[in-house]
């Protein structure tokens, strides 16, 4: 292959990559600000409603360690097409006029997509240069995160105009073309390695997550159903250690447990999981206020489009930190981005915290956060992959992407659960001050992770130095 060949090959490939995982991304995140409307038109209950975005963050999680796997093998190529196929099937689901069963099972099936992110890190890691590899792999785990941003305001929008049958339909057009640009773009993977499946670890791991899921989604099973939530807290542990024993006792498992036992690998998932938290704490915490009227003494009454614009912001500094952090890595190292990053989320929390009055500070909140996520997501990679084998780029970055989500899942219901405590029962909407608590138990879980991620950095450092990821 010529080097114009191979330069032509890397300028169609990097930015087709990181489109896809933007789609996947918006696509896995139309569920949040539609579940109102979902609520609305088939006449359901919130909770009900809410498993549109519970469901598709569940088989994101459940499926990523599965087609991770799958990614390390000769069968990525097909595996990614694969999932775009499943994605796009889901989104034609969901736009159809069918009943709330069949919206369900699209929502789910779209979620799939959620698990391309390390497959598409495996591609590029392989299939393009070590400069422009690290940025790309940088820029996907940014667009796993800020994606969500893009698809809020377009939903919103499209809900507006057209109904939920429009958000979804625009949802089902653009997997397609992320199918089609897939198809003509992506190459096969040059490792002829046999990938066997670990089937029992891809039960074990299911079993030990969907429950966890649940419980951090549906937080009021904890006072309607406390011995319910008991029981799938048991069940997700008792689950989880039998996951681990499998995968310990497997000559080919789902995930290689040995790759945690870097310290540094280690130490990132944990930094990944606290920031996780606190990001997505925040997200909600904001879009919730903003979307509160003011007729309950603050917040602005923003009805869906407008509340997700205050997200631009969001999606725009994250990658805009997605494309500088690759460039400073080198001088600063991956650890010391990952805590500053974590301050940096901490400072947008401490700035809700204190100043909320004007819609323009949301939109300042928005922008600092989405930097602080955006220079996180692009860290962490380069942290992981520095000490992770080539061939397993795929399998280590799904373990961060499970982390990730469960992080996000766990955020979300810590914010709601705050908030639920400082709602009178004669009142709904929660008292102000609870938007503050919030914001304060984030600042909390971020310093933590920011002291994580020192931690990390200086056991790394005493390990001496390591390869850029690449």
């Amino acid at each position: 292959m010529t080097e114009e060949t191979e330069h032509s090959r890397e300028r169609s490939l990097a930015p087709a990559l990181v489109f896809v995982g933007v789609v996947v991304a918006a696509v896995g995140s139309l569920g949040a600000p539609l579940i109102t409307s979902v609520a609305t038109t088939f006449d359901v209950s919130l909770s009900s409603a809410q498993w549109t975005l519970t469901l598709a963050l569940a088989t994101g999680a459940v499926t990523t360690p599965i087609l991770g796997r799958l990614g390390s093998g000769p069968h990525r190529r097909a595996a990614i097409l694969g999932t775009l196929g499943v994605v796009s099937v889901g989104g034609v689901l969901t736009a159809l006029p069918l009943s709330f069963a069949w919206l369900l099972i699209g929502r789910a099936a779209q979620g799939v997509g959620l698990a391309l992110t390390s497959m598409l890190m495996g591609v590029a890691r392989e299939h393009l240069s070590t400069p422009r590899s690290a940025s790309t792999i940088s820029l996907l785990a940014v667009a796993s995160t800020a994606g969500v941003g893009v698809g809020y305001p377009l939903s919103g929008l499209l809900t507006e105009h057209g109904g939920i049958r429009a958000a979804y339909g625009f949802g089902a057009a653009i997997a397609v073309l992320a199918l089609v640009v897939a198809l003509k773009v992506v190459p096969a993977a040059t490792r002829n390695r046999a990938t066997r499946m670990d089937i029992p670890g891809a039960l074990a791991l299911s079993l030990a997550l969907a429950p966890v899921l649940i419980l951090v989604s549906e937080t009021a099973l904890w006072t309607s159903r406390p011995w319910t939530a008991v029981s799938l807290a048991v069940a997700a542990g008792a689950a989880a250690v039998l996951w681990v024993r499998v995968e310990l006792a497997s000559s080919a498992p789902l995930v290689d447990l040995r790759l945690l036992r870097h310290r540094t690998v280690i130490g990132a998932n944990c930094a990944l999981f606290l920031s996780g938290i606190g990001m997505y704490l925040l997200l909600t915490i904001v879009t919730r206020y903003a979307q509160t009227p003011a007729s309950a003494g603050y917040g602005f009454g923003l009805d869906v489009f407008a509340a997700g614009l205050v997200l631009v912001p969001f999606s725009v500094f994250g990658f805009l930190a997605g494309k500088l952090v690759p460039r400073v890595l080198d001088r600063v190292g991956p650890g010391s981005a990952l805590t500053v990053s974590a301050l940096i989320v901490l400072v947008a929390l401490a700035v809700f915290a204190d100043a909320r009055a004007g819609i323009g500070e949301l939109y300042a909140v928005m922008a600092v956060l989405g930097f602080g996520v955006g220079s996180f997501s692009a860290a962490v990679p380069a942290v992981v992959l520095a000490v992770v084998p080539s061939e397993e780029t795929s399998s280590a970055m799904s373990i961060n992407q499970v982390v990730r989500s469960i992080g996000f899942a766990f955020g979300s219901a810590i914010g709601g659960l705050v908030l639920a405590a400082g709602t009178n029962a004669s009142s709904t909407f929660p008292a102000e001050q609870s938007y503050t608590s919030a914001a304060w138990v984030g600042i909390a879980v971020s310093a933590a992770a920011a002291v994580t991620s020192a931690t990390a950095l200086r056991r790394r450092a005493a390990s001496g130095p390591s390869t850029s990821a690449g």
